[in-house]
């Protein structure tokens, strides 16, 4: 079922179950109200005859008093009787228009165990609506009614309210359809507009918003969200080519060398001298070591922009002490490290890949004999690490872009690497709501500082 015919059933069943619980409302507050009127009226009928009994009684013959009065006895009862009746039962007869029912009640009043009842009874198929009113020690009067009268009224009501409620649902259902439709025209219209989307695959293609409703806020999040993949689909591309170009290198140069190393093994004339071949060996390890590691870095690049890896509490001490092992056994550059406890929530092998990173950036610009220093304090709210190299630091006009994918300063461009080291750094920092930067340490080295948001 479509959301509009859902809609259009709510809202039918919804004005249904509301005409019907007015209308019975009403039905029993009608029928409470003739009851009232029809009982008010008993009640004066009864009040008039007991003012004057004698006068009433000298209306009607007067049979003598029932030797048994028991309950039931409806001697004389005529049920075509339709007007009011009444029936007197004193200590000198009865005397009535037609004779009423003998009921408990009435005997109670009779008796003077009551004062006055109200009661409905049935006799031949018939209903009466009667009251017994006690006539002090003279005896009873009783007023009664037939009920036909109001029943009748009743249920022509009934049915009236039953067509009501039938004819407000179907206007309802109809209503409510014509309602939904238009209510839901700005999302059939924004349906429409990422059906194009989705068909022409054009991203820039913006949805239209009017008004400030809730369609209007779905509308900005499709355009917000064809944005971020508008800029996912530039960054992925972007990646790709630069990944091409820093691919093309080391392949053009692996090849070159495998061809020229291919040349000489065929060509029995040319004989490659031993020098040269052990050189160019030497060359094909380098290209395949660099082309290893740019490859890695890449790897390590698109894994951090799908983050599997779950955030969890960390100790940032001890993930910066398991990199700094890492580290330790793939330089010979002396590392040292003055570390605190700095919980916060992060994903552990992405934060210990970024600081590998940093701890490998500061051991391959530092000189010989020179030494790395990584620091960890809380500030604040924030943890703040800093890695120092004694190297030769970074130029002022380098510093705002050595977290660029794939950006190699001229003093880098003579050194091993591929500039996504940095890149890497500045993702996974920016990832974890932090902020990294490029400064010159006091004894003019590089000082990079990257600042995370703590759990203390």
């Amino acid at each position: 079922m479509s959301l509009t015919n859902r809609l259009s059933v709510i809202a039918a069943l919804a004005v249904a179950v509301a005409v019907v619980a007015v209308s019975g409302l009403a039905f029993l507050l009608v029928r409470e109200e003739l009851y009232r009127q029809l009982d008010a009226q008993l009640d004066a009928d009864a009040r008039t005859i007991a003012a004057q009994p004698e006068q009433w009684m000298a209306k009607a013959p007067v049979k003598p008093a029932f030797p048994g009065v028991f309950p039931g006895d409806r001697r004389g009862f005529d049920k075509g009787d339709i007007g009011p009746q009444w029936q007197i039962i004193s200590i000198k007869g009865v005397a009535n228009t037609s004779a009423l029912p003998i009921t408990e009640a009435t005997l109670a009043v009779l008796n003077g165990r009551a004062v006055r009842s109200r009661e409905t009874v049935p006799v031949d198929g018939a209903q009466l609506r009667m009251v017994t009113l006690r006539l002090d020690e003279r005896g009873t009067i009783q007023v009664a009614q037939p009920l036909d009268p109001l029943n009748n009224t009743l249920r022509r009501l009934a049915l009236l309210l039953a067509l009501g409620c039938l004819g407000g649902a179907a206007l309802a259902a109809l209503l409510g359809r014509s309602v939904a439709r238009a209510g839901l025209a700005p999302i059939h219209q924004l349906t429409g507009a990422v059906e194009k989307v989705a068909a022409t695959r054009d991203l820039q293609t913006a949805i239209p918003v009017h008004g400030r409703d809730e369609v209007a806020r779905l509308a900005g999040a499709f355009n917000g969200m064809l944005a971020a993949l508008t800029a996912s689909r530039a960054a992925q591309r972007a990646l790709v080519e630069d990944a091409g170009h820093e691919l093309r290198t080391p392949l053009t140069s692996l090849r070159t060398n495998i061809e020229l190393l291919v040349r000489a093994e065929a060509d029995t004339e040319r004989v490659l001298p031993a020098q040269d071949r052990v050189r160019l060996m030497q060359d094909l390890e380098t290209q395949v070591v660099e082309l290893t590691q740019l490859t890695n870095e890449l790897v390590d690049l698109a894994r951090e922009e799908t983050s599997p890896e779950q955030a969890e509490l960390v100790d940032l001490a001890d993930v910066v002490a398991a990199a700094i092992d890492r580290a330790r056994s793939r330089t010979a550059v002396p590392i040292d490290a003055d570390l605190v406890t700095a919980e916060l929530t992060g994903r552990p092998g992405a934060l210990e890949r970024m600081v590998l990173n940093l701890l490998d950036n500061a051991a391959k610009w530092s000189p010989v004999g020179g030494r790395v220093g990584v620091r960890l304090r809380e500030r604040g709210a924030q943890i703040e690490l800093t890695v120092v190299d004694e190297g030769p630091g970074i130029d002022d006009a380098d510093r705002p872009r050595v977290f660029e994918r794939f950006y190699r300063s001229a003093a880098a461009r003579a050194m091993p690497g591929s500039g996504l080291g940095l890149a890497i750094v500045a993702q996974t920092v920016a990832q974890h709501g932090g902020a990294v930067t490029a400064e010159r340490a006091p004894a003019g080295g590089a000082l990079l500082r990257v600042l995370l948001p703590s759990n203390s």
